[in-house]
């Protein structure tokens, strides 16, 4: 049968507005307006790639080994049996998963069409696009194992707080009802289809299997790289252009109202997550509480625009305003928390 899908059209959008285009725009600028800050801006980037590799390429292995795998098919167990039960497994498997946003969405939109609890699956949602194995690694190596380790803690909780709202609100007018009359499934990252069945561990005798191992170890190292770039340019320029009182005055003291700003302003800044890491390190450093970093990474990921995308995609609004309010909440709550400890 001949082949009759059509091809995706050309985004020139897409071409043009890449990690890679707009860091070489911005280095093109600095050079224009500040050509001693290039050399320096370069070397920073690169020393900070660099500094980086090991984490990146462990987290690349590790994230392919467990797709080719097949280990994430374990998730869905997770998704049986008492609802209070799968809210905590969610909560967990969700903080620790590899899935990026783009392929939570199928995999979401399978378990709600099954009938799947929806407190469960927005326990998965809430915790799901803050960690994954790459994101513990890098933020560690960036800003600290107990940092990693505290929005670990704050992904967890951050579902079950949501999790279990959902249940106990879940005859409420909100959640009645929740899902599309036609929810999109599609991903926006072409997620190759997870493999079915038990994990197999010795792959390698499975030459599809192996396929997968190198295409995700690929697709993953190159979209790590590209990001991780960018981002360590931004936080070069910030580092160096961004007045440190400025940003003490803004995002530093004490209380509740740093936490607070950080929450807010973390929901529509944030662009991505590994870029998100650079950024916060940067802002540490300017005077930034740690209280209101943590706030910043938590309400940002959850709400960042692919995350954002796959809840929209498959609940009506009224639920999608919940997992939004959950997220800033939860995200103050996280900050509150690690602005005490610390």
């Amino acid at each position: 049968m001949a082949n009759t899908t059509q091809p995706a059209p050309f985004s020139l959008k897409g071409h043009i507005l890449t990690p890679w285009t707009v860091a070489a725009g911005i280095f093109a600028l600095v050079a224009l307006l500040d050509l001693p800050a290039l050399w320096p801006t370069v070397l920073f980037t690169a020393n900070a790639l660099l500094h980086t590799a090991p984490f990146i390429l462990f987290a690349v292995l590790a994230v392919a080994y467990m797709k080719a795998s097949g280990a994430e098919n374990l998730i869905a167990k997770a998704f049986e049996g008492n609802p209070v039960r799968m809210v905590v497994f969610a909560a967990l498997l969700g903080g620790l998963s590899p899935f990026c946003s783009c392929e939570v969405i199928p995999f979401i939109a399978a378990l709600l069409a099954v009938g799947a609890p929806l407190g469960a699956v927005m326990a998965f949602w809430l915790a799901s696009p803050l960690m994954d194995p790459a994101m513990f690694l890098i933020t560690s190596s960036e800003l600290g194992w107990d940092f990693a380790i505290a929005k670990t803690l704050a992904a967890v909780g951050l579902g079950m707080m949501g999790g279990f709202g959902t249940l106990l609100l879940a005859r409420s007018p909100v959640f009645v009802d929740p899902l599309r009359e036609r929810p999109a499934v599609g991903g926006c990252c072409g997620v190759q289809k997870p493999f079915s069945g038990k994990p197999v561990w010795k792959f390698w005798p499975d030459a599809d299997r192996v396929r997968t191992f190198r295409d995700t170890a690929l697709d993953n190292g190159i979209f790590l790289l590209k990001w991780l770039m960018l981002a360590y340019v931004f936080e070069a320029l910030m580092l160096r252009y961004v007045p440190a009182d400025m940003i003490a005055q803004f995002l530093g003291g004490q209380g509740a109202w740093p936490v607070i700003k950080g929450a807010l302003i973390g929901a529509p800044a944030y662009l991505n997550g590994y870029m998100a890491v650079g950024m916060v390190d940067a802002l540490l450093d300017q005077g930034m509480t740690q209280g209101a970093a943590m706030a910043f990474v938590v309400a940002g990921g959850v709400s960042c625009i692919p995350a954002a995308i796959a809840v929209w995609a498959l609940v009506k609004p009224r639920v999608f305003a919940a997992y939004l309010t959950f997220a800033i909440l939860g995200a103050m709550v996280a900050g509150g928390l690690w602005q005490w400890v610390q």
